[in-house]
């Protein structure tokens, strides 16, 4: 039975997918198992972007059919099976993410949910034939929690909790002085207490029952019961006490997280709301969404570019830092590409639309930005495994306390203060919000430095890396051949290398090869004329033959000069043997038969290079190895020169993958440095696979864990640096809300602290991990 295979990219089936590990895929390839003619459906997750595999038998079923059925069932699971991220408001500890994650994953329909505290970031899967989106969102109202509210509305969810604190902390002061100097009596002062009580757990009730309803233990519901178990006692001021300052702390602590969420919707407002647009040879002014494909817009000298397009006419520097993290402007020309959200200098631009405002670079960046939130680091994986054991054992021993001492005539009264004590100090909150907290904030510092992390995990592993593998075309290398060295085999007085360079330029001006074009190039730029050559012939692929001024004249390799009877002298051939065991690749000229001269190319060094492999030798990544398809010795030039500490060379794609494994099982944390498209299967296999140039590139964007915005390695050891400082400040986190509770604990049960105490110990370390997290917004790495 014949089998022929075609692979079909999983955008093009399922849009908005972007993760390899979506469900939708396992969906896609189940669905076409079973379709007659086609014998196999797999999926190819070494590429990027995922393509699906799939082997059909061409005597049943026909290439366009094949297409059609992939294409509906595709359409079919997209229609079906939605994604959605809702931001969520209400939430006032991390707690509360667990609470919703676990109500809504117990709705029929919904396949997954993912919640981060610190981004205030739901997303959810689910399938839409069994449930809607409105029925989630009703779910989400019914936990106690909104979704975001508009204008006055707005200020009021953002104020309330502060407002609700404060006006706790006023009854509270009001009561115990009117009580404490004798202007009121004990039952005004008790009436408002118990007012503190109302507003001070107004919110943190409704979460705690929420979480009591939904079967979860949160912190909530520890702080209510220990609010209570003070009341109970008849002392109420210092209950009032524990609930405002509990309020104050999630409030401040609120305030703190805002300030790196605003630093990610800073992005989508770098985006002007309207684009001046020509159409019929009228310029209009139109909201940016309302912008076509194809359309031409008119962009003024210092004004934010509105659109994703190609400049027709104009010249102009153009500050990309918004989008790409480059610090200079760069000079644009017709042909070159522009963003929308960069910044138009003195120039005024006419640019042909490329992308609609919604599939526009900063669009892409955006709406991948906020899937990175919603993505938990293994750190904060590891920590909710550990609260999911910890808050009940907390409980048991609360219990235990309360119960067992006044068998042995410890005071009832005293052993129950002891444990209602031991609830607040036991309460993991920073345990909690350390991880995320730190994660949003590297994320944001990352994107809007030009560099994109597509999640926690991602950024830990950033600050992990121990050996770093580089592409070398594109990467290392700028990607296109250069004139380095002019050879001028004349016995002639004088530099005339200038008349050697514009002699072969003249030839290979009639050669569309990617050798001459540098040629070519090189002569432009040193503004050499071209001479009048004969008619140019090609020699498959040996060179080129002509003729000037009636005179044979031959441009090619040696093995073309030694054909034509060319005497290539032992001085010349020892010249060209040293280049070409530098990598470099020799043309060589021969005029009447006599060899004139020659030029070497080669494909140039970056000149960042060595000083960013400088930096990342600072930084702590001690190996860092080249992967190239060319010789060894064009590569170990290349290598030498870059200070590159080894070179893997004579390498094909799936060399490339088996060399980023033998790295991982020798360095265990490995990172892969490519352009998005030719290496996508060891991006795919590193540890994190970072991706150069990704504006304006999908491939670049949807291929790796990192994307370097800008088409240079610049940022490198800035992503680098910020991995390694967020890793840091995770640890310090851990260590200071383990250190609290260890401490505060051990005093709360051996009596040395008491509930108020324990209340501002136990917010002050919860606010100053979440404060300890935003440094990274200041993080700063120059070469």
């Amino acid at each position: 039975m014949t089998e022929r295979t075609v692979e079909i990219e999983i955008p093009i089936l399922l849009p908005g997918v972007e993760d390899d590990g979506d469900g939708c895929l396992a969906r896609l390839e189940k669905a076409l198992q079973e379709q007659k003619g086609l014998q196999r459906a797999h999926l190819e997750h070494g590429r990027q972007p995922a393509a699906l595999c799939l082997h059909y038998d061409p005597e049943a079923i026909s290439l366009a059919e094949v297409r059609r059925i992939a294409e509906r069932a595709g359409a079919g699971i997209a229609n079906r099976y939605q994604h959605a991220i809702i931001p969520v408001e209400g939430m006032d500890c991390s707690d509360c993410a667990r609470v919703i994650e676990h109500s809504l994953g117990r709705m029929e329909g919904v396949l997954s949910v993912n919640v981060n505290y610190a981004a205030q970031i739901m997303r959810v899967e689910f399938d839409k034939q069994k449930i809607e989106r409105n029925a989630i969102e009703k779910r989400l109202r019914s936990l106690g929690y909104t979704l975001p509210a508009s204008g006055l509305q707005s200020w009021f969810q953002e104020s309330r909790e502060l407002l609700f604190s404060l006006s706790t902390g006023l009854l509270l002061l009001v009561g115990w002085a009117g009580g404490r100097l004798g202007i009121f009596p004990v039952a005004l002062s008790s009436t408002f207490y118990a007012a503190a009580y109302i507003l001070g757990g107004w919110d943190i009730a409704q979460h705690a029952w929420h979480a009591v309803r939904e079967r979860r233990l949160d912190t909530d519901l520890l702080m209510v019961v220990a609010a209570l178990g003070a009341a109970l006692l008849g002392d109420l001021a210092e209950g009032a006490l524990l609930l405002f300052l509990f309020s104050l702390g999630h409030a401040l602590e609120e305030r703190a997280l805002e300030r790196a969420r605003r630093a990610v919707r800073a992005l989508a407002d770098l985006v002007p709301k309207t684009a001046r647009v020509v159409r019929d040879g009228i310029e209009t002014d139109l909201p940016v969404e309302q912008v076509e494909l194809d359309d031409l817009v008119i962009i003024l000298p210092g004004v934010r570019i509105p659109v994703d397009g190609v400049i027709l006419a104009g010249h102009s520097g153009v500050d990309q830092s918004p989008v790409t993290g480059e610090s200079n402007p760069l000079d644009k020309a017709p042909g070159d590409k522009v963003f929308a959200g960069t910044i138009n200098g003195e120039g005024a631009l006419e640019a042909r639309v490329t992308r609609l405002a919604m599939d526009s670079t900063l669009a892409h960046v955006m709406a991948m930005v906020e899937e990175a939130q919603t993505q938990k680091s293994s750190t904060q994986l590891m920590t909710e495994k550990f609260e999911q054991v910890f808050v009940p054992a907390v409980l048991v021993i609360v219990v235990l306390l309360v119960l067992v001492p006044p068998f042995f005539g410890v005071a009832w009264q005293a052993s129950f203060l002891r444990a209602m004590t031991l609830l607040v100090a036991a309460s993991p909150c920073a345990l909690a919000l350390g991880t995320p907290s730190a994660v949003l904030a590297g994320v944001a510092q990352a994107a809007r430095n030009g560099v994109l992390v597509k999640g926690g995990a991602h950024l830990e592993n950033l600050g992990s890396l121990k050996a770093i593998a580089f592409d070398k075309t594109g990467t290392i290398t700028n990607g296109k051949l250069e004139v380095v060295e002019i050879l001028d085999f004349r016995l002639l007085i004088g530099d005339c290398g200038s008349e050697i360079l514009s002699l072969i330029a003249s030839v290979e001006g009639r050669s569309g090869h990617p050798l001459a074009q540098a040629v070519v190039r090189a002569a432009h730029s040193r503004d050499l004329p071209l001479l009048v050559v004969g008619e140019v012939q090609s020699l498959n692929g040996r060179g080129l033959r002509s003729s000037l001024d009636s005179k044979p004249l031959l441009v090619g390799s040696l093995s073309l000069m030694a054909e034509h009877g060319v005497i290539v002298p032992d001085l010349a051939r020892r010249e060209m043997d040293r280049l070409q065991a530098g990598g470099k690749t020799i043309v060589m000229a021969a005029l009447d038969g006599q060899l004139v001269g020659g030029l070497a190319l080669a494909d140039t060094l970056r000149p960042d290079v060595p000083p960013v492999l400088a930096a990342l030798r600072e930084l702590g990544v001690r190996h860092t190895v080249m992967l190239t398809g060319d010789a060894p010795q064009v590569a170990a030039a290349i290598a030498r020169q870059a200070g590159l500490t080894d070179f893997r060379a004579g390498l094909l794609p799936e060399d490339k993958l088996c060399a980023i494994e033998a790295l991982a099982a020798q360095y265990g944390v490995v990172g892969m440095v490519g352009d998005g498209v030719n290496d996508a299967p060891a991006l795919a296999h590193a540890t994190v696979g970072i991706a150069m140039g990704g504006a304006g590139t999908d491939v670049a964007l949807e291929t790796a864990d990192v994307a370097l915005m800008g088409n240079d390695l610049s940022r490198l050891p800035f992503a680098i640096g910020l991995g390694r400082a967020a890793r840091a400040v995770i640890i310090q986190n851990l260590v200071i809300a383990m250190g609290v509770i260890t401490v505060l604990g051990l005093a709360a049960l051996s009596g040395r602290a008491g509930i108020g105490a324990a209340i501002v110990i136990h917010e002050c370390s919860t606010l100053l991990v979440v404060l300890n997290a935003l440094r990274l917004l200041r993080y700063r790495y120059r070469l």
